[in-house]
């Protein structure tokens, strides 16, 4: 009888419009990862995920670290939790980056990309989400919550005045870590977003929501607790 059982694939927990669970099925695609995606809605968590991971958002990824027949369930002492989309971009990125996203020939720019997420994740969506709620309650301070956004945005419209995408003349994970929240700020108010201050990042953005990529990444699966459906993630 062969030893030689492969093993499983990896699990993501998903939700369809999360950014940060975009940010993770699109490096998975990027890196040409297959994983068994598992679609849920946040009024209905799935035991096994919560158990992986208490916390209780997504992406989680749990990465079988043991060959085995069948899916038993979560085992907490040998699979592997990943549950932060940053860090499932990197551990994607890092078994297979077949477009340098990582510019692995520059030392100094993965410090450099991960600053900037940073600033992204703890700044910046914030004051998105500032912006979000006062459009959608029809808030008098939806221009100063906009205003509260430019810094960083203007920061990002510069660099693409420099060059076509934010670290330099190809994409980089930055581009794909900021790529889901810069389209929640475009949606906010289209017709400021069309202004001429907005030029390159609109461009930039037009790109990737266009690309077969972003659609790829936005296929709605079916929820994995309605239909128990095992849907595999980066196939063609």
């Amino acid at each position: 009888m062969s030893t030689n059982t492969p093993l499983p694939l990896a699990i993501l927990y998903s939700l369809q419009n999360c950014p940060y669970a975009m940010r993770a099925r699109l490096a998975l695609l990027l890196a040409e990862q297959q994983v068994q995606l598992r679609a849920i809605t946040m009024k209905d968590k799935p035991e096994d995920m919560l158990h992986a991971s208490p916390k209780g958002t997504v992406p989680v990824l749990i990465v079988k670290k043991q060959r085995q027949s069948k899916d038993d369930g979560f085992d907490p002492e040998n699979d592997q939790v990943v549950e932060e989309s940053l860090d499932v971009m990197l551990w994607a990125l890092k078994r297979n980056d077949p477009e340098n996203l990582l510019y692995s020939n520059d030392p100094e720019a993965l410090t450099e990309m991960l600053k900037v997420i940073e600033e992204n994740d703890k700044e910046f969506k914030p004051s998105l989400e500032k912006y979000k709620r006062a459009k959608r309650f029809h808030g008098d301070d939806l221009e100063a919550c906009r205003l509260e956004c430019e810094p960083f945005v203007q920061k990002l419209e510069q660099r693409l005045s420099e060059n076509e995408f934010f670290m330099g003349a190809t994409p980089s994970l930055l581009d794909f870590a900021l790529l889901p929240f810069i389209r929640q700020f475009s949606h906010v108010n289209k017709a400021v977003f069309a202004q001429d201050e907005y030029a390159n990042l609109r461009l930039w953005l037009s790109k990737h929501l266009q690309s077969r990529l972003f659609s790829r990444a936005m296929f709605k699966y079916p929820l994995w607790l309605e239909t128990g459906e095992v849907c595999v993630f980066g196939l063609d």
